[in-house]
């Protein structure tokens, strides 16, 4: 081949020909793009700040830890809060999948997995079921209404060629996984049948979220590509990219009312998107903090959020001032993931220090 290639006397103008046309499309790409961002921004008719000048800055909270859940023995990735309000699910890496009743402490559930180096977990809508899944590329999905102990898993979906990040229930025949494989898949769990793959992230997806209204018809996922994307199922394709982020984005979690989510980065900050206008509302960040963060969430009312820290602290955010609130304290590593009860009413960490706390 590289012999006809070096005789073909048309092989080099053909290369530069195609180099050019390549170089090209980029600068006609780049140009399209500024055009695109200056029509968005011409209808910018104000600010988050601008709106919120009259508004008095958010009250002082102080969240106590009034349940600490223990019964781990290893690091702490993952928790989900069930729609009941009341039980929740955790994943270790001990191997353990445990369901909480997080207002006695007791433990309802602990399901040992196959594989321990479990990354996420998620409760279904009738609190039925609760999925898993992490290095073994697979989404394990258990019946918590099984007879039978030690409980085992009723369907194992796979198709991930990349270790799954997140998985989150759309339905309780429906969920929803991100993967370092760069993709997000919908499955049917009754079936375990791939339903859908959604392809646009160019590095590792790290999170996902379904909003907790009634449309279930869209998701988001951030990545290491440190974009968000909000996708269609019904299009089955991205329809919307939001960039700001200089660092993979960790966790995304919708706004309460669905038309705007929160993302949280490597980059140390938190930001706001809204959905319907296509830009970033706010960005979070104070000169003290510089470490990652790991998880984030919205109070019921969306007036704060909750951010998990690599420096062992879940900080709490005035979201409409973009100010720091308050730090809650109590960890010994790193705060891995948190999660806010359907409520409102309470807000839960989990820490590599093998514990859980309830605050309210």
């Amino acid at each position: 081949k590289r012999k006809r290639k070096e005789k073909n006397p048309n092989y080099q103008k053909i290369m530069t020909d195609i180099a050019g046309r390549i170089a090209a499309a980029r600068k006609d790409v780049e140009q399209l793009k500024d055009v695109i961002s200056k029509a968005r921004y011409a209808c910018d008719d104000t600010s988050l700040e601008a709106a919120t000048k009259d508004v008095a800055g958010a009250a002082r909270i102080t969240p106590k830890p009034k349940r600490i859940l223990k019964g781990h023995f290893a690091k702490i990735y993952a928790l989900h809060w069930s729609e009941d309000k009341k039980h929740l699910v955790s994943a270790s890496q001990d191997g353990k999948l445990i369901v909480w009743n997080g207002f006695t402490t007791n433990k309802v559930h602990a399901i040992p997995l196959r594989s321990s180096w479990v990354m996420t977990c998620a409760y279904s809508p009738s609190g039925s079921l609760v999925a898993c899944g992490g290095l073994d590329n697979i989404c394990s999905v258990y019946n918590l209404k099984q007879r039978d102990a030690p409980i085992r898993a009723q369907r194992e979906l796979a198709a991930h060629s990349g270790y799954l990040s997140c998985c989150r229930f759309l339905t309780d025949r429906q969920i929803v996984t991100s993967s370092g494989d760069m993709s997000c898949m919908l499955w049917d769990v009754e079936t375990g049948t791939l339903v859908q793959r959604f392809d646009d992230h160019t590095g590792d997806v790290m999170s996902l979220a379904v909003p907790t209204a009634s449309d279930k018809n869209v998701f988001i996922s951030g990545g290491c590509d440190m974009a968000a994307k909000l996708w269609d199922i019904r299009a089955g394709r991205c329809i919307k990219s939001f960039s700001g982020h200089t660092a993979d984005i960790n966790s995304v979690n919708f706004f309460p009312n669905g038309n705007a989510f929160g993302t949280g980065s490597d980059d140390s900050s938190c930001r706001l998107y809204d959905i319907r206008a296509w830009k970033q509302l706010a960005s979070y960040t104070d000169p003290s903090i510089s470490c990652g963060i790991t998880s984030i969430g919205f109070s019921a009312s969306g007036r704060y959020l909750f951010a998990g820290y690599d420096d062992f602290n879940c900080h709490v955010w005035d979201t409409l001032k973009a100010s720091l609130v308050t730090t809650l304290t109590g960890h010994d590593n790193r705060v891995s993931c948190l999660g806010v009860s359907g409520d409102g009413f309470a807000l839960c960490t989990g820490s590599w220090d093998s514990f859980l706390k309830v605050w309210a």
